[in-house]
């Protein structure tokens, strides 16, 4: 928010530098958090003087061009070519000097250099008032008084204004300072209570019963129909309204904060709202049909072009300020394309209101409109502020349109929050500073502040907080609001500290969570973050996470953002295709982030209906961590070679890595295919039940190739691995795992290859499942290297490479018990899956 120095000088006098003020608005919870110099004509004419033209003889190359010599107090003349029609001998001027940069009120830049013009030098610019940016006229140089003294700066003769604008970061909880009375207030209080000299005071509005008025029209009437949305609306009748460009001063103030001057009643509406911080809104009242104003909730569906010509459907939950028979403005948001002021204009109906917040930040998310009345309104206008406000644009469109005013001001005055009422114990507030302060400090820093003291017993008190601070509603925001003015730098820090330290739990999550990611980053994966919000659309297609399941945010951003992601497989996917699209094509990727669903299910017999859907069914919402990884690439030329292409192997053994890591071992799990609307091949890694009857195991992670049409939506067109693991499941496994150790196996392995000839529809896993279900004491290891299918492979068919490790920690294995496993292994193979050796 930008708040100029200038500006603020209207309401708080004080000598105190810009420095200071830039350093005590830090320390009070508004902090600077830039500031710029700003001048009314950019550059403040630095290098522009008043002149006198000693002589002026005609140029002798061109008949259009003068020859001057100019005085500009420096002791030596300047000889300056001039072609202005108008310049003569014994004018006082103002005068740009070498060096010196213009900005024209065209808005085109020029930097005087020393020059030749038809053979004669120029030392300077004889200026019109268009190339020193205070007017439009070109007819002819700028003449001034002749008592003009010689040498003074055309910003000091001029009286050109230069100002400081602050750009504060304005907190949420913060709209009372959304204004520069806002922003005095608070130097005020921190002023006065450390002693400096300072006067406060805001503009009198007492001189708007003495305002002319006007019988032409009948004053419009109000009809407040959706009395929970506009509790408090007030409106004033104005006629003789005479819509001009606004005076200089006006259109400065508001440059200064970055708005554009439209017309003098446009600009008061804006001036008083950055002035006071409560918004107001004109219409023009012959537009208004019937001479009524109806404050209503909108019709479903219901058509509304807004002011910037975009034709937006209402929703039923839209606040409309309407006439008799027509929408005319979004109450509290954005006005109408119909409704406005015009030049035409000659009677207007000024809107002062303190609308719900909640329908307003509603109404603004709704249609995307971020305006500066909406910024207030949906954190909580000050409703005491609205005839103030209403006033004192009344008086000033008074003095700069010659407004008057008909009729009386229509108000309707609804059920209004009241005022926060806290009950202080100073003893304990002073705990919580850290220091005590002493009470009456407190006090005073409460009147300071301007909370009003129902009672006081010297000890605590009963305090009714300013409707402005909608942020302070607890003992502890008090304390807080002391602490800003008094100074968190003087609360002095002890020389001794207390503090009870709750041992965690063992493993740290986090700490886990963090070797992971240094694991994975030391294999050269990047990490990324993603937004938990996610597109419904990209799960309409996907039954392992149906659409169904989806958390659906009741106000989304946009359709884009309108979900809770389910899985970070596709937030991983749309990385890649950015990541590709900008020509990094190999990549090693990998994200910790949380995933949402619900399930609903019907409710036990002694509990209730949640009334969150379907009748009689409860919503049960799922939250859970996850670890993304992705491989992908072809792999890239560099000085030593290719760096490998990413395929599933790879991937394999990164998450084979990563759970050793942590003393997990993936042989001592079970696995089943992988879901086919997500990978094309793969496997679902699976904890072991006990027994073998039971159901299986919880999903720990999935891994496998992302199918190429799942890939294809994403524009990702190379090959894609994929694994996503359930980190709370692996968190649990890991608390289970005790570091144990063992000698090295003093007798040695053996390992056996079988070439197997399969049907297609069986999985390695149905493969590994049932090898150690044959034999559990000496198998130690099942691995599939290679899978083959074409020549000499019948159709339905492929071959299994698979390689089988045997070892007994007794004795050496002999060639006898290693043939009758092998026999063993092909007979089971051969009765389950019709396999045979190649």
């Amino acid at each position: 928010m930008k708040i100029s120095y200038n500006w603020l000088k209207r309401y708080l006098e004080t000598d105190i530098s810009i420095e200071k003020i830039e350093e005590i608005l830090t320390s009070i919870g508004l902090e600077v958090e830039a500031s710029e110099s700003a001048e009314q004509v950019p550059g403040g004419l630095a290098g522009v003087f008043t002149g006198e033209v000693v002589e002026c003889a005609k140029h002798p190359g061109a008949d259009k061009l003068s020859i001057t010599k100019v005085n500009v107090g420096t002791g030596e003349l300047l000889n300056i070519v001039c072609g202005a029609p108008n310049v003569a001998a014994g004018q006082k001027v103002l005068v740009a000097t070498v060096g010196s940069v213009l900005t024209f009120s065209n808005g085109e830049v020029l930097k005087i250099k020393r020059s030749k013009i038809r053979g004669e030098e120029s030392m300077g610019m004889i200026c019109a008032e268009d190339e020193l940016g205070i007017g439009t006229s070109h007819e002819g140089i700028m003449v001034l008084p002749s008592d003009t003294p010689v040498g003074i700066d055309a910003k000091e003769y001029l009286k050109l204004e230069s100002d400081t604008i602050f750009e504060i970061g304005l907190t949420p909880n913060r709209i009372d300072a959304a204004s520069h009375i806002g922003v005095a207030r608070d130097l005020n209080a921190y002023l006065k209570f450390n002693g400096i000299a300072c006067k406060f005071e805001i503009p009198e509005i007492d001189q708007f019963d003495a305002l002319p008025k006007s019988d032409r029209l009948k004053a419009a009437e109000l009809d407040v129909v959706a009395k929970d949305g506009a509790p408090k609306y007030f409106g004033l009748t104005l006629d003789n309204v005479k819509v001009a460009p606004s005076p200089e001063w006006l259109q400065n103030s508001l440059r200064a904060i970055g708005l554009r001057p439209i017309n003098n009643v446009v600009d008061v509406t804006n001036f008083v709202l950055h002035e006071t911080g409560h918004p107001l809104h004109a219409f023009d009242y012959e537009k208004i049909d019937g001479g009524k104003v109806v404050v209503r909730r909108a019709v479903e569906g219901e058509v509304f072009v807004t002011l910037d010509e975009v034709e937006r459907k209402m929703s039923s939950d839209d606040l409309m300020i309407c006439d008799n028979s027509k929408p005319m403005c979004i109450a509290g948001v954005f006005g109408g394309n119909n409704s406005g002021v015009t030049e035409s204009t000659t009677s207007v109906f000024l809107e002062s209101a303190y609308f719900n917040p909640v329908s307003i930040r509603k109404s603004s998310k709704r249609h995307n409109l971020k305006t500066d009345a909406s910024f207030r309104f949906e954190r909580g206008a000050d409703a005491d502020n609205v005839e103030y406000a209403l006033k004192r644009a009344a008086i000033m469109l008074n003095l700069l349109c010659g407004a008057k005013v008909c009729g009386q001001i229509v108000e309707f005055n609804g059920d209004i929050p009241p005022k926060a009422q806290i009950e202080l114990e100073y003893p304990r507030m002073e705990k919580l500073m850290g220091k005590e302060i002493g009470f009456d400090k407190i006090e005073s820093l409460l009147k300071l502040l301007e909370f009003d003291i129902l009672s006081s017993d010297g000890k605590g008190a009963t305090v009714s907080v300013p409707r402005y601070r909608v942020d302070v509603t607890r003992e502890c925001d008090v304390v807080e609001d002391i602490l800003r003015i008094y100074g968190y730098n003087n609360i002095e820090l002890p020389q001794r500290m207390s503090a009870s330290l709750a041992p965690g739990s063992k493993p740290d999550m986090e700490r886990v969570r963090s070797v992971a990611a240094n694991l994975l980053t030391d294999n050269g994966f990047y990490e990324t973050m993603n937004n938990s919000l996610t597109k419904s659309d990209y799960y309409s297609k996907l039954e392992s996470f149906p659409k169904e399941k989806l958390v659906m945010l009741l106000n989304p951003l946009s359709s884009d953002l309108d979900a809770m992601r389910q899985t970070l497989l596709l937030n991983g996917l749309e990385v890649i295709a950015y990541n590709i699209n900008r020509q990094h094509t190999d990549l090693k990727l990998y994200e910790f982030g949380n995933v949402y669903s619900f399930e609903q299910s019907a409710p036990s017999s002694n509990t209730t209906d949640a009334g969150n859907g379907d009748s009689g069914k409860l919503k049960a919402y799922k939250e859970s961590s996850r670890l993304s990884l992705f491989v992908t690439g072809q792999g890239s030329q560099y000085w030593r070679g290719k760096r490998p292409a990413g395929n599933y192997f790879a991937l394999k053994g990164y998450v084979e890595a990563l759970l050793k890591r942590f003393g997990l071992d993936l042989n001592e799990y079970d696995y089943e295919p992988a879901p086919s609307d997500l990978f094309s091949e793969g496997i679902s890694i699976l904890t072991k039940n006990s027994n073998p009857s039971a159901a299986k195991g919880k999903e720990i992670g999935v891994m496998g190739t992302v199918r190429k049409d799942l890939a294809k939506q994403f524009d990702v067109k190379q090959p894609v691995f994929a694994a996503e693991l359930n980190w709370d499941i692996i968190f649990k496994q890991l608390r289970k795992q005790k570091v144990l150790y063992s000698e090295m196996p003093k007798f040695p392995s053996v390992t056996r290859d079988l070439a197997l000839l399969l049907d297609e529809g069986v999985s390695y896993a149905e493969i590994r499942k049932s090898a150690f279900a044959t034999e559990k004491k000496l198998l130690k290891n099942v691995v599939l290297f290679d899978v083959y299918r074409g020549d000499k492979i019948p159709e339905g068919k492929k071959q299994y490479a698979v390689s089988f490790t045997l070892q007994d920690l007794n004795k050496t294995l002999t060639d006898k018990a290693v043939e009758d496993f092998m026999k063993r292994l092909l007979d089971t193979f051969a009765q389950r899956f019709g396999a045979s050796l190649r």
